[in-house]
Order: structure tokens, then C-alpha cells, then sequence
């Protein structure tokens, strides 16, 4: 949850802490006092779009603070583990969010500098925003199917995994027909190329490392008069004349009478030093062999020779076109073999390819069709809790209907697959469109909401929808800004009240300038647009409580906060709210086995 959270220097706020209740939190205020600019903070928070005119004029930057509270293995603080944040020391996450007067942007969070993308990352697991723009989204197509498939859950969300794991086989495989088939004669050269080319390497034969090799083997028959000559002056160093000439004797010769005269000391101590001279002449005897054994294969081989120098010459044709080197000739030949498999754009090839499309587009369409049924059954169930809702909402004649209905495929859909005996539209979500319908009122056509919805009708089915989805949303925290606007009377008490449930399962906030909704509130905070410092409007974010509460609902009553009647309003709207929270609280204590709450 949200625990906390100051604001500097963002729109008429110069400088405000706002401490937020686990349950429910209501923001109230006079018009343009700044009720939206803690929206706005919320929103920048969640890695929202910076704007440089929200920055208090005079001010060089806004900064918005928040303070979450997780647990270490939540999903939240998973995302700061990610991005090498550190929670702070009582465990909860430090988001913070700059932005500067010249429109630059920074976040941190957790006392490291993060992309902005990690504040979003972390704000769709805790935290959940909802105002006017969120209800045109939810006018989206696309959107009633989500909010369709969150309220299905795993009967749905299991069957669309599956869908969506075959519909991504199958269309890599129509990718990969469509490729071959349209570039079958680009690919046709390109495999001669590739063809030709393993024709020359296969013919030279190379062997790996075989190139270094050779250089070695061609300078020792180049320059064999030379090292002949060196192996054999080493060897007379070592072993002496060949005909034993005691004035020229070897260093073997040499070493070995002096290993003979210290072995016949009567000194231990030369003595102990005849061993290691003994090895010194071991040694050097196997040298001296190995110079003898060298010096026999040391012939002149002009053949050989000759031999060796056409062989590097063969290599080089081959390194000069494929690689630098023969281990990278080799790798040449590896790679084109691999690109070769995938390029055979013969009849045999492009039949079995499109015999596997037909295949997993059989296999496809069964998922279809389970994921539409599965869809259609929570529709049901869907439309009947909203409706549920409603009713409590001062639309006690509003119906919604959810429709599931399948997308006919366009021709040349490459997208389309047959279904039954019909050509449809496979999506990345399936084959089911979904829209919201709403009926106003008895003996009403059924129409989609954004024509059969007023705003303030529209705001209640938003609200509907979230409380029957609670259950389903994981986000801890959710946001409604001004979710009550053209509602008033009776609809109004009706929204704190659903307000106050979700309150009961997850933190929420609430911008909203109907004391109805606010009397629910657990902790009320109030944006006060008090003193002008130098021409400019200061507003704070004060808490109130008792007395303080009661002025302030007697002022959002028409502004009737001087007098007794509005007074007496406000407190009776009080004691409504608290007698339904408690008796929601008893209740609650009563539900654990997850039973849905009495109205």
C-alpha cells in the first residue's frame, strides 16, 4: 500500500505530506484548490508522462515522494530487486519522481537513479489510477475483453495461454510458408551461392588448425641446412667430437668427471653434492639423444616441400573468399549448411510447411472455440453482478449485458483461420470481440455504453465493475478521481458505500467533491487554497477529524459549514457511514470463507 506521500512544488502545493489510511482516504477541497494535482502526483509516481507546465511557477522543479509498504517477497519488491533498489530500513520502497521547470525528468527509487519505465513497472503492481481518462478506455473494444478475461480468471486465462501458445507455432510457420513462397527465387540464388561455395571448401578438405601447421612444416624444410647445422653444434657442445678426442670432450664428458671426483671425496659434504651433478649429466644425455634422433629425420625433402607450399596455396583461395583463417573457413561451412536446411524451397518443402499451417490452424480453432465458450459463460455471470451493482447505485432499472461475439475474417485476412464453417479473425487475444451494453431502463434498447451511458452513469458501471472485480485486481491500492462526477442524492450514498467495501480488501483513495461519498472515508484529507505568497495562490493538505470533519462536510453540503442545519446534515451523513462500516466490519469478521458482503 501507499503509505505515504509529500508533493513540492507541483501546480498551486507548494509543500504537502499526505499520511494515507490502509482503507479508505478521501481528498477534498474547494474547486481549484489542487484536489487534482495529488492525482497528477499519483500519476507521476507511476512513471506518468513529465509536463513542465505543472511546476509551480517560480519553482525550479516538482518533486513527488511516495512511500510504499511491501513485504520482501512481493511482486513489487521484486521489480526494485531488478533494478538494484534497497527498501529502506523499516522495509518499505522510496519511489521518488523530479521534474524539472525546463520539462526534464528524473525517478528514483529505493535511493538509486531508475528509469522511468521501472516506476511504471512498479506502479502496475501496486498501485492502479482510475479517473476520466480510464473510463474512455474502458469505451475500447479491446478493453471490455480484458476487464472480461480478469473477471473469468483461470478458467479463461488457462484456456487463452493455450490459445496464444499454439496461435504463436502456428504463425511462425505461415510466416515462414509466406517468406519461402514469395522469395523463392531470391532464396533459390542465395542457396546456389551457399551450394557453390561448400562445393570449393568440401573439395580442398581443410582440417581445422591445418593452416598454422603447415607454416611450421614449410619454414623447418625451408631452412633445413640451418637447423641441421645448429642441432649439430648443440649436440657437439653436449656429447663432444664423434671421434671421442679426449681434448675435445663433451659437457657431458665434462659434468660426468666431475660427478666421478666428487663421488671419490672423503668429504661428506662434496660427496652430497655428487647426486645432483649426476642428474645434470642425465639430463643432458637425453637431450643429446633427442638432438641425434632430430638430426636423422632431418633430411632435405624438396618434394615434401613442394607439396606443402601447394597445399597453402589451396588454403589461401579458400581464406582469401570465406574467413581469415581455416578454423574460420570451417565455421563458414558449418553456418551454411545450417542456412541451407532452411532454405529448401522445393514443392516437397513449401507442401509439408503448409500441411503443418493446416494442422495447428485445426489445432487453433478447437482452443477458439473453448476459450469463446469460456468467455460467454463469464459474461453471464459478469453482466449479472454488475447489473447487481447498479441497482444499488440509483439505476435500479439498468441492465448490462456483456456480448461475446466472434470477428469474421476480412479477405486477405493473413490472420484469418476456419472455425466450423466459418472464416474468422485468430488475434493475439482469440477470436471474440467484446462489448459492454447497457439498458438504461425498462423497455430501453440495449446500447453500447459510451451511447447508453451518461458520465455520471458511466462513472457507477466503472465503479460496479471494480467492486465485483475486486476480488480478482492484486493491485493493493486503486485510485478513483472524481468517480462520483454527475452523481448526486442517493447514487452518492450508494458509491461511499461501495467505496467503503472495496476499502475493506484493498487501500483506496478518492478525489471527490460529494460529502455522501466522503462521510465513508477513514482518514479525510482536505486541500486547503489558503494564504497568496507574492501574487500566487499556496495551497496545503491538512487532516481532519471531529469537528474539523463535520465543518468540512457542512461546506461540501452547498457550502452550509456556519450554519445548523448543515451542520446537523453533516453529522447525520457521519453516523450513517459508521453505522454501515460497522455493521460491514461485523460482517467481515463473519466472511473469511469468502462470501460476497450484503449490500
Amino acid at each position: 500500500m501507499l503509505a505515504e506521500m509529500r508533493i513540492q512544488g507541483l501546480g498551486v502545493i507548494d509543500d504537502a505530506t499526505l499520511a494515507l489510511h490502509a482503507g479508505l482516504t478521501v481528498v477534498t477541497g474547494e474547486t481549484g484548490a489542487g484536489k487534482t494535482m495529488v492525482v497528477t502526483g499519483l500519476h507521476l509516481l507511476s512513471g506518468g508522462r513529465a509536463d513542465a507546465s505543472r511546476v509551480r511557477s517560480g519553482a525550479q522543479r516538482a518533486v513527488v515522494e511516495g512511500r510504499f509498504a511491501t513485504t520482501p517477497d512481493s511482486p513489487a519488491a521484486k521489480v526494485a530487486g531488478d533494478a538494484g533498489a534497497e527498501p529502506d530500513d523499516d522495509g518499505s520502497l522510496i519511489a521518488l519522481r523530479t521534474v524539472t521547470s525546463d520539462g526534464r525528468s528524473r525517478a528514483h527509487l529505493g535511493g538509486r537513479s531508475v528509469p522511468n519505465g521501472v516506476l511504471s513497472e512498479l506502479s502496475e503492481q501496486v498501485l492502479a489510477v482510475h479517473g476520466q481518462n480510464d473510463q474512455l478506455r474502458l469505451l475500447r473494444p479491446g478493453e471490455q475483453r480484458a476487464v472480461l478475461d480478469r473477471f473469468a480468471g483461470e478458467p479463461v486465462l488457462h484456456v487463452l495461454a493455450d490459445y496464444q501458445r499454439v496461435r504463436a507455432e502456428w504463425a511462425e510457420v505461415v510466416g515462414e510458408l509466406t517468406e519461402r513462397t514469395e522469395r523463392s527465387r531470391e532464396l533459390s540464388r542465395e542457396a546456389d551461392l551457399l551450394r557453390h561455395g561448400l562445393a570449393e571448401i568440401e573439395a580442398v578438405n581443410p582440417e581445422a588448425g591445418e593452416d598454422v601447421s603447415l607454416v611450421d612444416e614449410a619454414r623447418r624444410l625451408a631452412d633445413v641446412d640451418q637447423l641441421r647445422e645448429i642441432a649439430a653444434a648443440a649436440q657437439h657442445a653436449l656429447s663432444g667430437s664423434a671421434d671421442a678426442d679426449p681434448e675435445a670432450p663433451g659437457a657431458i664428458g665434462l659434468i660426468g668427471e666431475a660427478a666421478r671426483r666428487l663421488s671419490s671425496s672423503e668429504d661428506p659434504a662434496l660427496r652430497e653434492l655428487e647426486p645432483r651433478v649426476a642428474e645434470a649429466v642425465a639430463v643432458l644425455s637425453d637431450v643429446g639423444g633427442e638432438l641425434g634422433a632430430y638430426l636423422d629425420k632431418l633430411d632435405a625433402d624438396p618434394a615434401r616441400l613442394e607439396q606443402v607450399l601447394a597445399r597453402q596455396a589451396e588454403l589461401k583461395q579458400l581464406t582469401k573468399k570465406y574467413a581469415a583463417d581455416v578454423d574460420g573457413v570451417l565455421a563458414w561451412a558449418e553456418d551454411a549448411r545450417s542456412r541451407l536446411s532452411g532454405m529448401d524451397t522445393s514443392e516437397e518443402a513449401l507442401a509439408a510447411l503448409a500441411a503443418r499451417r493446416d494442422e495447428l490452424a485445426v489445432e487453433l480453432a478447437e482452443h477458439a472455440k473453448v476459450l469463446s465458450a469460456a468467455r460467454a459463460e463469464a459474461a453471464v455471470r459478469l453482466a449479472d453482478a454488475v447489473s447487481e451493482e447498479l441497482s444499488g447505485l440509483a439505476m435500479a432499472q439498468a441492465k448490462l449485458q456483456v456480448l461475446v461475439h466472434v470477428k469474421e475474417a476480412e479477405d486477405g485476412d493473413p490472420n484469418g483461420i476456419p472455425v466450423d464453417d466459418r472464416r474468422l479473425h485468430a488475434g493475439p487475444e482469440g477470436v471474440d470481440e467484446v462489448e459492454l451494453q447497457l439498458i438504461a431502463h425498462s423497455g430501453a434498447p440495449a446500447l453500447p455504453i459510451h451511447k447508453g451511458a451518461s458520465g455520471g452513469e458511466l462513472s457507477r458501471v466503472m465503479l460496479a465493475l471494480e467492486v465485483v472485480l475486486a476480488d480478482a485486481d492484486t493491485v493493493p491500492t486503486l485510485v478513483f478521481d472524481e468517480v462520483d462526477a454527475g452523481v448526486g442524492g442517493r447514487a452518492a450514498v450508494e458509491i461511499g458505500r461501495r467505496l467503503a467495501r472495496l476499502a475493506r480488501t484493498h487501500q483506496v483513495i478518492v478525489v471527490t467533491h460529494l460529502p455522501q461519498v466522503a462521510a465513508f472515508a477513514d482518514r479525510h484529507l482536505v486541500v486547503d487554497k489558503g494564504q497568496v505568497d507574492g501574487g500566487l495562490t499556496k495551497s496545503d493538505v491538512r487532516l481532519v477529524a471531529d469537528e474539523r470533519r463535520v465543518v468540512e462536510l457542512a461546506r461540501m453540503l452547498a457550502g452550509m459549514e456556519s450554519t445548523e442545519t448543515g451542520r446537523a446534515h453533516a453529522e447525520e451523513l457521519l453516523e450513517t457511514a459508521n453505522t454501515y462500516k460497522l455493521t460491514q466490519e461485523k460482517f467481515g469478521r463473519k466472511s473469511k470463507t469468502g462470501k460476497k458482503a450484503s449490500k
